[in-house]
């Protein structure tokens, strides 16, 4: 983006999205000749764990009952939406990032001079193109992801749920990341980050404006004439959410106002929409946090755990910080730029989210017990069950 972001709104957006990888020391890094040749080599993510190969094709909704908050002169609200699923072997390559988004991410994250483009951009995946759907019928998770970043940094979670047997559903919100690209060649960049800046919208507008998009992006893939044309391998009836940051705030306001969403995950993200007085209808949700969300480090979380009236759970991971569940973790590692303030490895930060995440939704979408959700584990001690 071609802003600046004030020292106030800076502090703002970091209670959400503090800076990642910045703290890793980059100016020395940068120095480092065995750093800098890494940087140009290539980098891939975690493989899935699942038995299944993972398909990909991407979806360009466009809801026409809604002017964009952000944009009011632009027109309509619309998503760019990843839908990876489970596949047959077969299908082409595809890209982590266009370059453009790949350059506008660095400079929005402070990076840009530290990372070249084509690294991060050519990040390599493990889902295909166009592969051929596993014929049967499958839960429904949706993906959002934290603010100014785009849903490919869910990528490493996203590709394991649908190799576990779920359709993935991850979803950029239009102006809400620092750069996602658009139909027609157009990159839109984060309007709603000035907004919020400037005190005309609150990250409580930016969670409400996500549910909404959710619910019609639900629309749009179960209802009578989907938009996605493998819609029939959706189970309509076990449908549910996790996100990153204010993508996991926006979970829980998604189920507070959408009966379909059964089930959410929140990584990371302060409950920017209050959970409702009368809670959540008796649903599951669990909170994954980093090392400094246990009781009385999150003052949002404190406040609505008593409000969450199903089953529930609040964890945090030891050496972790606020990045940690996404895929960020797992390529600075390769990278040379591992955070000293999260030391948590990259592969075992990714491996751990995907563990618990896809337990939780094994457990409450599948009817799976899983009791890795009962409590501390010996082959996982980083991870840490609070009850407040």
């Amino acid at each position: 983006m071609n802003r600046r972001r004030t020292a106030s709104a800076a502090a703002l957006l970091a209670l959400l999205l503090p800076l990642p990888l910045a703290a890793a020391g980059t100016s020395a890094a940068a120095d480092s000749p065995a750093v800098a040749e890494s940087r140009h080599t290539a980098v891939e993510l975690p493989g899935p764990t699942g038995r299944f190969s993972v398909g990909q094709e991407t979806l360009h909704l466009v809801d026409r009952s809604r002017t964009d908050p952000w944009a009011e002169r632009s027109g309509p609200r619309e998503l760019m939406v990843t839908m990876r699923y489970p596949a047959h072997r077969g299908g082409g390559p595809v890209r982590y990032l266009t370059r453009e988004e790949a350059r506008l991410m660095l400079i929005d994250r402070g990076l840009d001079k530290v990372i070249p483009v084509e690294p991060l951009a050519g990040t390599a995946t493990h889902a295909r193109a166009g592969a051929r759907p596993v014929a049967g019928r499958y839960p429904l998770i949706v993906l959002s992801p934290g603010f100014t970043v785009s849903r490919a940094t869910l990528t490493a979670l996203a590709e394991d749920l649908a190799s576990r047997g779920y359709v993935v559903a991850a979803v950029d919100h239009a102006y809400e990341s620092a750069g996602t690209a658009f139909p027609g060649g157009r990159v839109l960049q984060c309007l709603a980050c000035e907004k919020v800046e400037a005190g005309g919208a609150t990250m409580q507008t930016v969670s409400d404006t996500r549910a909404r998009d959710v619910s019609f992006l639900l629309d749009r893939l179960t209802g009578p004439d989907p938009a996605w044309r493998h819609a029939g391998i959706i189970d309509r009836s076990r449908i549910a959410m996790a996100g990153h940051s204010i993508g996991g705030a926006s979970a829980a306001a998604a189920m507070a106002t959408d009966p379909r969403v059964l089930a959410g995950v929140n990584l990371d993200g302060g409950l920017a929409t209050p959970v409702p007085e009368t809670g959540l209808g008796g649903r599951p949700f669990m909170l994954i946090g980093a090392q400094n969300r246990g009781p009385g480090g999150s003052p949002t979380w404190s406040r609505d755990w008593p409000k969450l009236d199903g089953w529930k759970r609040w964890i945090t991971f030891a050496d972790s910080g606020h990045f940690t569940f996404s895929d960020f973790p797992a390529i600075a590692d390769q990278l040379g730029l591992r955070d000293p303030e999260a030391p948590l490895p990259g592969d075992r930060s990714v491996e751990l989210t995907r563990r618990y995440v896809a337990a939780f939704f094994d457990q409450h979408l599948k009817g799976k017990p899983q009791p890795v959700l009962d409590g501390p584990s010996p082959d996982a001690p980083e991870v840490r069950f609070h009850t407040p």
